[in-house]
């Protein structure tokens, strides 16, 4: 048996169904990303999972024991929550040390255990400081510090970077990443952007509509989506009808098909276009062009400014049959 089993799991608010039949097998020592829009569900998964939401049916097995029966504080789970939810008159110290004092650590033990989960997340320098001096990001880093001070069986994350700047935000995912892989901890992470689920996971569970539509690593979901919900959350798909997929390639085609912008080429092939506008995503210019009558988004490596074709200019493409995924 996997390390974490969630086993036919039903959640609903009166006659309104979060999500029902859940099921899902993580292994010890993953980091899995639970991904999908507001409202999929993934955030009271979450908190199911942690015992701050009652279940309506189902079974929650970690370790080979049923989570269900048990209250939070008797589950072995390290939770980061978005607020960071720190309390303000203590210093950043005795924020990671409560946990400990809550499980009866001696003083001497929980503050050295303190000290030393702060230093994994480099604010070692800062254990005296109150959360009104600290920054978001370092208080996000207590949040952590805190959750991994009690040495959890498993830690849960529910989108704990989404208020941070994009800088900050990069950082912690990477030092996030780096501790869990330091410490072997199983992690379930949520989160609604799909670049830090492609950067930071080991599996995507994608959800939608209190549906698991997709499960697999980060290449799986990207180049191989499952329907076109998936295509449509994960990266930028063009996603076309069989009848405008059929006059676009020149032959037919039975089923709703996703073609990735950068799997299409620019400037070579037998397909005649005309640019209509761009966009400058850093190191990404993002063209959307019209190609007797359908429109496609067509990304290409921003590798000099002299590359760059301007607004209504004459350009021919050319899409791989490898690059047309079928969705429908």
């Amino acid at each position: 048996m996997s390390f974490l089993s969630i086993q036919n799991l039903h959640k609903s608010y009166g006659d309104t169904a979060i999500f029902s039949d859940i099921n899902a097998e993580i292994e010890q020592g993953e980091f899995v990303t639970l991904l999908g829009p507001s409202g999929c569900g993934k955030s009271t998964l979450l908190r199911c999972i942690a015992g701050l939401t009652e279940v309506n049916g189902g079974r929650i097995m970690l370790g080979g024991g049923d989570l269900v029966p048990l209250a939070p504080q008797k589950r072995g789970i390290g939770m980061v929550f978005q607020s960071y939810a720190l309390f303000p008159n203590m210093t950043a110290a005795q924020n990671v040390a409560f946990g400990l004092r809550m499980q009866k650590v001696g003083k001497e033990e929980s503050a050295a255990r303190a000290q030393e989960a702060l230093a994994m997340v480099e604010l070692g320098d800062f254990a005296g400081r109150y959360p009104h001096q600290l920054s978001g990001g370092q208080c996000q880093r207590v949040a952590l510090a805190r959750s991994l001070v009690t040495r959890p069986r498993l830690l849960l994350l529910d989108e704990p970077l989404s208020a941070l700047d994009a800088r900050i935000r990069k950082h912690l995912r990477e030092q996030i990443r780096s501790i869990q892989q330091e410490l072997g901890l199983t992690t379930i992470f949520v989160t609604h952007d799909q670049e830090e689920a492609l950067v930071m996971s080991d599996r995507i569970f994608l959800m939608n509509a209190g549906r698991i539509v997709q499960s697999g690593d980060a290449e799986t979901l990207y180049t191989a989506p499952a329907d076109a919900f998936a295509a449509g959350f994960i990266g930028n798909y063009n996603l076309l009808d069989a009848p405008t997929a059929s006059r676009l390639l020149g032959r037919p085609v039975s089923s709703q098909v996703a073609i990735r912008p950068e799997a299409i080429v620019l400037g070579q092939g037998p397909i005649s276009a005309t640019i209509r506008s761009h966009a400058l995503l850093g190191n990404i210019i993002r063209y959307r062009v019209d190609a007797g009558g359908v429109e496609l988004l067509v990304d290409v490596l921003n590798r000099s400014a002299d590359d760059l074709h301007a607004n209504g200019h004459p350009i021919s493409l050319d899409i791989a049959a490898h690059a047309v995924k079928e969705v429908g």
